[in-house]
């Protein structure tokens, strides 16, 4: 391959790409704006009580309890306590056997079941024992030792809380990666569409050095700017090098999906028409790092899980290339297909 015409085709594209005054305007208003959203979020944990409890039978003594900073509120089932609990709309679940007041009566020990979600601090939950072991107290008006299991809904993630903008690096990462596939797949499908292409290839330029071109400045343009947010966010301050490899497969990922649109589409509308479910698909697996527990294994059949899942182990938990490895591997093995896939399609639309 000819480097010299490689690099006349980049800065050719490169010009085009920032001359379309819509993709120009997203590109800087859109990291921004990540930048923005993500200084504007809180940047410590909530941990304030919000509780919830499903009791067939309400001790007098819960239903009574007034107090600052705590808040029980009664649910309908355990599935439904069980569900607000993983989505974060209560800190902590207690359920109640139905012969509660009756064990109590009796001296006998009911068994009461807390549910906490996976990030919940160790203290809120020794705290929530010991309230509920208190009410007990007061309803019966002597100790009496209760049986209280704990049960974890998702990941177990004592002593790793993460504040919520934290949790949306991931996810404004993968953003700023895949929108790229709108401003590559719309440049290839123009010069297909208006025979530019066509044009390039009568001249020394190989289908080969074209595709070259392509892939690097769409890889360029979309690692570009997550390094950009990852660096400003401190996103790469824990083990700099994975991130930074994560990123790039994540940009190849995404210029292999702009191959792919660009081979259906004609101009700007039928690429967004293409390109806005695909970058629905591929936000998906960002859901699962904002509400922990809320996504089941189909999630790992998304290519930009891989990616994902890396940037939040790696930047909110510092871990490292043993922990991560599979992920990057299964990763690049997305890439060679899709890319792989794209560019076959993508080349008989040059014919």
């Amino acid at each position: 391959m000819n480097l010299r015409i490689i690099g006349a085709l980049i800065s050719k594209d490169f010009s085009l790409f920032f001359r379309n005054r819509f993709f120009a305007l997203v590109t800087v208003l859109g990291i921004v704006a990540y930048i923005i959203i993500y200084f504007v979020m809180p940047s410590s944990v909530d941990e304030s009580l919000k509780i919830g409890l499903y009791a067939p039978v309400i001790p007098p003594v819960f239903e009574q309890l007034q107090e600052e900073g705590l808040e029980i509120e009664v649910v309908e089932s355990d599935e439904a306590l069980r569900q607000a609990v993983t989505e974060g709309q209560y800190v902590a679940g207690v359920v109640l056997p139905d012969d509660i007041m009756e064990k109590l009566m009796l001296g006998q020990k009911p068994q009461i079941t807390l549910y906490f979600a996976s990030d919940t601090p160790e203290e809120i939950k020794d705290a929530v024992g010991v309230m509920v072991r208190e009410l007990v107290y007061l309803q019966i008006g002597q100790p009496l030792a209760i049986e209280v299991s704990e049960e974890i809904l998702g990941p177990d993630m004592i002593g790793m809380q993460i504040p919520p903008r934290d949790r949306l690096r991931p996810l404004f990462a993968v953003f700023i990666i895949m929108v790229e596939t709108l401003g590559l797949a719309t440049l290839i499908s123009e010069e297909v569409e208006r025979r530019t292409i066509r044009a390039l290839l009568v001249t020394p330029t190989t289908v080969r050095e074209l595709f070259a071109a392509k892939g690097a400045i769409g890889v360029g343009l979309a690692f570009g700017q997550a390094v950009l947010f990852m660096a400003i966010v401190g996103g790469i301050s824990s083990q700099p090098l994975i991130i930074l490899t994560a990123l790039l497969l994540g940009a190849v990922l995404a210029t292999g999906i702009a191959f792919l649109i660009s081979s259906l589409a004609k101009d700007m509308m039928s690429v967004m028409a293409w390109s806005i479910p695909a970058l629905i698909i591929l936000i998906i697996p960002s859901l699962g790092v904002l509400a922990p527990g809320t996504l089941t294994g189909w999630v790992e059949f998304i290519p930009s899980y891989y990616l994902v899942d890396t940037v939040h182990q790696v930047a909110n938990f510092g871990a490292g290339w043993g922990d991560v490895w599979y992920n990057l591997l299964v990763l690049l093995g997305f890439n060679l297909v899709i890319v792989w896939i794209g560019i076959t399609v993508l080349r008989r639309r040059f014919r």
